[in-house]
């Protein structure tokens, strides 16, 4: 090296930059190459995740659509529970029910580590656009979980009055279990 004039060195130099240079565009550009396509594809993601995201106002109306629940308790608390919940929504929806009880179970369906409990309502008075608006809010009582026996007869004199009797289920916990 010492033998090397400044020309020599300088040539050199320039010879090593250069070399590197075209290493680097070589190599270089095909990760530019491979930066560039990760790019689009993360944009084309994007825009896709975009298309999917919910607006408030519908994700709103899918939250309607989900019925509520809670998980059963035992007997007393969830009896207690589910006739004030079923009773305030006869209330909201106008109807008058005299009375609801508890009937035993006759035909039940098998559930492991439940057990179905069923509430009566006997001949309520209603209308039929009370009936309706019951029906479609009754899905928003989270301690339901059936609806086992729907009938109700028309008034042949008042033909706008109706008697209401449904019989609906709940389950409640059975044995020592835990809450969750």
């Amino acid at each position: 090296m010492k033998q090397l004039s400044k020309r020599d060195k300088r040539a050199l130099i320039i010879g090593a930059i250069a070399a590197g240079c075209i290493l680097f565009f070589v190599f270089g550009s095909e990760r530019i190459t491979e930066w560039r396509e990760a790019a689009d594809s993360l944009a084309q993601k994007q825009k896709e995740l975009e298309s999917l995201t919910f607006k408030e106002w519908e994700q709103a109306r899918l939250m309607e659509s989900v019925p509520a629940f809670e998980m059963p308790s035992k007997e007393e608390k969830q009896k207690f529970l589910f006739r004030s919940k079923f009773n305030e929504q006869l209330k909201e929806a106008g109807i008058k029910a005299e009375a609801l009880q508890f009937v035993s179970n006759r035909k039940v369906r098998e559930l492991p580590g439940y057990r179905m409990l069923l509430l009566q309502c006997r001949q309520a008075k209603c209308n039929f656009g009370q009936i309706m608006k019951f029906l479609s809010e009754l899905g928003k009582n989270p301690y339901l979980f059936g609806v086992e026996d729907f009938k109700m007869k028309c008034d042949p004199k008042k033909r706008q009055e109706f008697q209401l009797d449904i019989t609906v289920s709940t389950l409640i916990e059975e044995g020592a279990g835990y809450e969750l």
